[in-house]
């Protein structure tokens, strides 16, 4: 027998087609979600618009190893669900695959996902998000160039405030300028100016040239008896760029830290104990979502199942139910173990090993036991809940009324 059959490849494109549209839609939906968001705080924050596709690109690693595990499981759920509903999976049966025969593609997809899924929650997911960090640090002090927000009063230096009406090309071209400016001698300086343009300062970075057009210059301090007024056709006015701190080194977040280094930090003796506690949960956490995508397959094809002439979708319901559980579970037991109540193998591993028993239960119930159905107590509550509620319905409809123009006339009845 050939190691990929016809069979196999049969089996193949059943489970790539959902799995890439699943993982598709997932990805795009937690994406999108995340856009409106980052297009709120760019626009507060006054940046480039390019920026969000920036940050948008460092979250799509954590997105992804979501995703995945997602896309994976309903890809071979719904290829099982259709080759049960259509009998070809009898067929198969009945000719001597069983189902850990037929489980020989769905564990490829599974080894080569689970390969990816560790590259990215190990080593790629922690730089994308000191990225990420560092986008919306650098955005919200200024670095990335964010522009003058028009109508309002900007502080720039806490000695200047600028307010303009309308803004061009980026924010360089400026019409309607009105600023304020305090110098170290205590003289207060009045600006108005039709137009002006920003200017790079080659002689001194630290500052940008802001050229006035058509304006007038209002000067008041104390040496001075009355203010003067100077009205100029052209007027370079410096303007002092605020100091931006460096952004943070790597790892203040145990998030940012790839696998080697959590291994290194979570038995390093030199490290503080609430350290290393973080480290060893994020490493067990990692690792554990990672190995829960051995056991998909098993759970798909369980719940991929229904009963003898049934076509329900209970099994689809309850998969994306059990895994999204679980996953929250999984968070609740690494944030239960950063704080050191817990031990990490206990937190992590030990609700591992009970979802492992139930699955392997679930499949051994479907596999090896004439007639067996994982849920098949849940199938009939649900088959007869549904009856009550399609009874329901149908006494609550109301008898349709006859037309009027069906019924005879008068004349008619009289003949």
């Amino acid at each position: 027998m050939k190691f990929f059959s016809a069979i196999d490849r049969y089996i193949a494109r059943l489970v790539i087609v959902p799995m890439l549209a699943v993982f598709v839609l997932a990805a795009s939906l937690l994406v999108l979600d995340k856009m409106l968001r980052l297009f709120d705080f760019v626009a507060t924050e006054g940046g480039p618009v390019t920026v969000v596709f920036k940050m948008l690109l460092n979250l799509f690693p954590e997105y992804a190893s979501l995703a995945i595990p997602l896309g994976l499981m309903l890809g071979i759920l719904f290829a099982f669900r259709k080759l049960a509903t259509t009998s070809e999976l009898d067929v198969m049966r009945a000719v001597g695959l069983s189902y850990t025969r037929l489980l020989r593609v769905p564990y490829m997809f599974t080894l080569g996902l689970a390969a990816v899924n560790l590259l990215i929650v190990g080593y790629i997911q922690p730089l994308s998000r000191y990225y990420y960090e560092e986008l919306q640090y650098e955005l919200g002090s200024g670095a990335l160039g964010a522009s003058i927000k028009v109508g309002e009063f900007n502080a720039l230096q806490d000695r200047t405030a600028l307010r303009v009406d309308s803004s061009r090309d980026d924010g360089r071209e400026l019409e309607g300028i009105f600023a304020r400016l305090v110098t170290s001698k205590g003289e207060i300086l009045t600006i108005s100016a039709r137009e002006g343009q920003f200017f790079a300062n080659r002689e001194n970075r630290d500052t940008v040239i802001l050229r006035l057009t058509d304006g007038q210059i209002v000067q008041d301090g104390p040496d001075l008896p009355s203010p003067r007024v100077l009205s100029f056709a052209s007027h370079d006015l410096p303007i002092d760029l605020p100091k931006i701190a460096q952004f943070r080194q790597r790892g203040d977040k145990d998030r940012e830290y790839i696998l080697p280094e959590l291994l290194k930090m979570g038995w390093d003796k030199t490290t503080s104990q609430d350290m290393r506690n973080k480290s060893r949960a994020s490493l067990n956490y990692r690792l554990v979502e990672v190995v829960m995508m051995f056991l998909l397959p098993l759970l798909a094809v369980a719940l991929a199942v229904p009963p003898k002439r049934s076509t329900s979708a209970l099994g689809v319901f309850l998969s994306i139910v059990m895994v999204v559980a679980y996953h929250k579970i999984n968070e609740y037991g690494q944030d239960v173990a950063s704080l050191g109540r817990l031990d990490p193998a206990l937190a992590l591993w030990g609700p591992f090993v009970l979802f492992a028993a139930l699955i392997v239960w679930m499949y051994w119930r479907l596999a090896y036991v004439p007639g067996g159905q994982p849920i098949g107590a849940l199938e009939t509550v649900f088959a007869k809940l549904a009856s009550r509620v399609r009874r329901v319905i149908g006494r609550r409809r109301l008898p349709v009324a006859a037309h009027d123009d069906a019924l005879p006339e008068d004349d008619t009845l009289a003949a």
